[in-house]
């Protein structure tokens, strides 16, 4: 069977052509104010997200949480906190179930790493990027753009090449080479710009103005959103329902953060989890960290961070349109957000391939650094649990050297080897 195949089967396994959806209307994460469903929208009039709302009584009346149980454990499980509403406007790559993994020598008894890099494309990105194209098809966008610092423009790439929506990305010229390439490979035109993301974002931003593309950047469609929220729908189910005590989230732009805590919401408004909440902890770098600065000085909205560096490339955000959300959940939860140093991060990379055989990627390495950070200064116990996300496969990114060389005409050492 072919992997074509295989995620069509999938993706029709858990849904119907022309189903009845749930959406109600769009929401403006600030005001409040309401936008009408199944319309083209990027920002709201104040200039900040848009949130999808439910009609979650409807929901719950049409699905419960032992027939989500017997349907394949993929994306498309959700289907009824899900906006798509036709078969015919699903884009798929086989968009699956993510595992947990324990680390028990480098993290702890009570730790768990949920691993995203086993999705298409090799991270998290694919699940918001799968959602927000699927409706970009859905309302007749034939031109998407988008800034990235390397992962969300080969998910983009990969998704909007599928179904035939062209694709121009615009990264940062130190992105990651692997990244680069893959984004061009799977049909984005992609350029190279000497700035930051944000100074890509510009770019972006000033062609929509234009009318050149739609507009892809973080959380400036609504949808994104609703395939990163798969996150937490998904760690409720494998975990039993129960949510762990904290979870640590790399936080860039911070779309799967508030994605987890919207989900959380939904599930508690359906009934199938109660109002326990882990405590959610964003993690950044030390190199760049305006939300780690906007939490400790107790404001909302975090200032742009000036001369941003790190090795974890997918955190190098210098400034996130969904700050204010990032922020209440944080503190609504009782978390904290916390940077870390490139040292650090390189240890606990280190760590946890040495120690538990588990590749993290530069930015999963800042969550279990983040963990021990936690764990020393009290904001967390070692008897609680913990869930790291790795949000991409370390397969990606450089690594150390492995020169030893071996000369079988000569005579061989065994002591040695």
């Amino acid at each position: 069977m072919t992997a074509d195949l295989t995620a069509s089967r999938m993706v029709s396994a858990n849904l119907t052509a022309d189903r009845p959806t749930f959406v109600t209307h769009l929401e403006c994460s600030l005001t409040g104010e309401r936008y009408e469903a199944d319309r083209l929208h990027g920002l709201s009039a104040a200039g900040r997200p848009l949130l999808v709302r439910y009609d979650l009584e409807a929901a719950g009346k049409a699905v419960t949480r032992e027939a989500i149980a017997a349907r394949p454990t993929d994306l498309w499980r959700w289907r009824e906190l899900l906006p798509v509403r036709n078969t015919a406007d699903i884009v798929s790559l086989g968009e699956i179930e993510t595992p947990l993994v324990p680390i028990p020598e480098a993290g702890g008894a009570n730790v768990i790493v949920k691993d995203e890099g086993r999705l298409p494309t090799g991270s998290f990105k694919a699940r918001g990027l799968v959602m927000a194209v699927a409706m970009a098809r859905a309302l007749g966008v034939t031109r998407i753009a988008m800034p990235t610092n390397g992962n969300a423009g080969a998910a983009l790439a990969a998704y909007a090449t599928r179904c035939g929506i062209e694709t121009i990305v615009f990264c940062p010229e130190d992105t990651p080479e692997i990244n680069v390439r893959e984004i061009a490979m799977q049909g984005a035109r992609v350029w190279r710009v000497n700035g930051l993301i944000d100074d890509c974002g510009a770019i972006v931003a000033e062609g929509a103005k234009q009318g050149r593309w739609f507009d892809f950047s973080t959380l400036k469609e609504p949808y994104r959103i609703e395939g990163k929220k798969t996150m937490g729908l998904e760690l409720a189910a494998q975990l039993g329902w129960r949510l762990p005590r904290a979870i640590f989230y790399p936080t860039g732009g911070g779309t799967g953060l508030i994605g987890m805590w919207k989900a959380f919401a939904e599930l508690e408004a359906l009934g199938w989890i109660g109002p326990e909440r882990p405590k959610m902890f964003a993690v950044q770098a030390d190199g760049c960290a305006p939300i780690v600065k906007a939490f400790d000085d107790g404001v909302n909205h975090a200032e742009r961070w000036e001369n941003a560096h790190t090795i974890a490339a997918g955190i190098r955000v210098p400034r996130a349109v969904g700050d204010f959300l990032i922020l209440a959940a944080v503190r609504e939860s009782g978390g904290r957000a916390l940077a870390v140093s490139d040292a650090e991060i390189a240890r606990a990379v280190d760590d946890a391939a040495r120690k538990d055989g588990l590749l993290l990627c530069p930015e999963g390495g800042a969550t279990l650094a983040a963990y021990r950070r936690a764990l020393a200064e009290g904001l967390i116990g070692a008897e609680d649990s913990a869930v790291l996300f790795n949000c991409a496969t370390g397969l990606k990114y450089p690594m150390p050297a492995a020169d030893n060389a071996l000369d079988r005409t000569r005579p061989i050492d065994f002591d040695l080897l």
